[in-house]
Formats: C-alpha cells, structure tokens, sequence
C-alpha cells in the first residue's frame, strides 16, 4: 500500500481563501463588513483569501459563526496548521516572519531559534520533551535549521535584530562543549550584516517587562505590525494596537538598556575566554 502523499499546507490555504471569498460573497458581505463581525480588519480577511495570512483557529471559530460553515474553517485551519512543519501555535508566525521588513527579538532565557545551533536544538528538544522519539527531534531540528537560513539572507531577508538577556548565555543547554559551540555561532552571525545582536548584562539593566517571556515584534511593507510571544509548550500572535505598541516601547527601552553591538560581542568572547574554555 502506498503511502498518503503529504498535505500542502499553502495549497491547503489557497482552498481555505477561495472559500472564505466565496462564502462571504454568498453572505453579501464585504471583507471590511465580516472583518467587523469576526473581530479582524478586512485587510486581514483580504490577505487570508489570497493565502497572504494563515488563518489562526480562534477567528476561523468566529468566521464559521458568522457565515455558518458548520465547522468547516476551523476544521481546515486545523489541517493547514497540523501539516506545517512547524508547531500548531507557531505557524502562522513563521509565515509571517518570512515576508517581515523587521523582526525584533528578545529572549530572557534561550538563544532564539534563528540563531541556534543543531547541537543546541537538539538537546534543547530533548530536556523540554524527554520522551520524544528520535526522529521528530531531528525533523524539529532540521526545521529550525531551514527556517534559519531562510531568515539569514544577506540581502532579501528580514532586517534581525536580536537582545539576549545574559541569562542566554550562561544557562548551560547541552553542556559546556554545545554552549561553546552555540556562543561561536553567535559571535558569527553578529559579525556579519545579517543580524544586530545586543546582550543585555546582569548588571546595570533595568527591569524590563520583556523579561517576563519571549517575544518577537515583526514590522510589514503594508500591514501593521504584530507581537507573537512563546513560552516552551504555546505561543500567541498579538495584533492589539495598543498592546503592540506597549511591547515596541518595552523592546525600545530595552535596546537602550542593552550594551551596543560592538560591546556586546566584547562580551560573548570575554565570556568564552572566561567560563568555555576547553
């Protein structure tokens, strides 16, 4: 017996736009009136039926209320996000990212994904799901390493920024050969023109409210800006004005507090000098 070809997540979202156009036309609805019953603008609901946004599950809940689909885009949704090769919560902001102008990120704890090494993923995988199999740890970690290179274009990506609180670089994930490994990578994509990273030291930082989790604020050509969070088993995309401003005032404050590029990577290499030697 053959083996079940697997599903195409954009093709998944392309049938889930051309539905949603179709079901809203049929309800005499245009994308700014269903934006308003479904809580979004219609520039989002514009951008879903063109497969330009992922759909997310809770809208796709009210979208079913509102044009009475019985389920249907919620069951869709669900199948777009099972066949990424992403996290359910993670998805639609991996999709995001992709097309951003800027992504920003700041990270108390753990190096962001983008910037991780495959030992560092690995046993990172390993110590938050212990009893998972051997195989769904390297599919996660090719995964992470792809969307890396993806983001680490010279020129067509993303502008990166990234602010590590010291914590990242002393929580010793994998042991002491990994971090070494994982602190040298850092060190090289700091030095090139793919990505600003900034630490922020133990000492002479001010409390941030950043630091209560992950969080990345991405900037569009021509959508407004949003703020995903993540913490090790869920993670929420943020499209509040109002709260996606508080965030890029935190992350502004946050660049201030945080030692300049240039002394930032002073830092890492003092501290491999220091605490990785082998």
């Amino acid at each position: 017996m053959s083996q079940a070809k697997p599903l195409d997540p954009a093709s998944m979202a392309e049938f889930y736009g051309a539905e949603l156009r179709r079901r809203r036309e049929e309800a005499g609805l245009s994308q700014s009136g269903l934006g308003e019953l479904v809580f979004c603008s219609g520039a989002y609901v514009g951008q879903m039926e063109v497969a330009a946004r992922r759909p997310q599950l809770d809208l796709s809940e009210r979208i079913d209320a509102v044009l009475e689909a019985e389920g249907f885009f919620r069951r869709l949704c669900a199948a777009i996000l099972k066949a990424s090769q992403f996290p359910s919560y993670f998805a639609a902001a991996a999709e995001m990212e992709q097309r951003s102008l800027t992504a920003c990120d700041f990270a108390p704890m753990i190096t962001p994904g983008v910037l991780q090494t495959p030992a560092y993923t690995r046993a990172l995988v390993q110590s938050v799901r212990p009893r998972i199999d051997a195989e769904e740890v390297e599919r996660r970690v090719e995964a992470r390493q792809v969307r890396a290179r993806s983001l680490l274009r010279e020129s067509a990506g993303p502008e990166l920024w990234f602010i590590l609180h010291e914590a990242v670089l002393r929580v010793a994930v994998g042991g002491s050969q990994v971090m070494r490994e994982q602190l040298e990578h850092l060190t090289e994509v700091a030095r090139t023109d793919q990505a600003v990273v900034q630490i922020m030291p133990f000492s002479g930082a001010r409390v941030n409210p950043l630091m209560y989790g992950t969080i990345k604020v991405m900037t569009f050509a021509e959508e407004p800006p949003v703020v995903y969070t993540e913490t090790a088993f869920a993670g929420q995309l943020i499209e509040d004005p109002a709260v996606v401003v508080s965030y890029s005032r935190s992350y502004d404050r946050a660049r201030a507090d945080a030692l300049s590029p240039e002394a930032s990577l002073d830092f890492v290499d003092r501290l491999l000098e220091e605490d990785y030697t082998l």
